[in-house]
């Protein structure tokens, strides 16, 4: 996919109200558009097409983290995926790597990782059209 066609939309999941409005006001403070959801299967319900990267909460009732990844990855969906967890185990980590998660962020976390990560997979500001 080249960059004039990446989408710039970021998924936050997460089932803490408080961290995911938090996590949703940062990265839309710094001009990303951004779509909150409380669940992984409040997202699949909604399915928005074309997103950038998605941010996922590992522990949430009916479909944790992991289990959301491993459903779009064998869907064919190969959108960046950020796990967010308090608890990274080894196991952990090393599921996430089989499916393909690019990153497993410890919480709490700094708000520059945060950024650091989202930033690397939004695509840049479309260029004005010349007049």
């Amino acid at each position: 996919m080249n960059t004039e066609d990446r989408s710039r939309l970021v998924v936050v999941i997460d089932d803490d109200a408080g961290m995911r409005e938090s996590m949703k006001f940062l990265l839309e403070t710094i001009g990303h558009s951004v779509l909150a959801f409380a669940s992984a299967v409040e997202y699949l319900a909604a399915r928005p097409a074309r997103i950038a990267c998605l941010v996922t909460d590992m522990f949430m009732p009916c479909i944790n983290g992991l289990q959301l990844a491993g459903r779009l990855r064998a869907e064919g969906e190969t959108v960046p995926i950020l796990l967010i967890t308090g608890a990274p185990s080894t196991a952990i980590v090393s599921a996430a790597a089989q499916l393909d998660i690019e990153h497993v962020l410890r919480k709490p976390f700094s708000q520059e990782d945060l950024l650091a990560w989202v930033d690397a997979h939004v695509g840049p500001e479309p260029s004005p059209s010349p007049p």
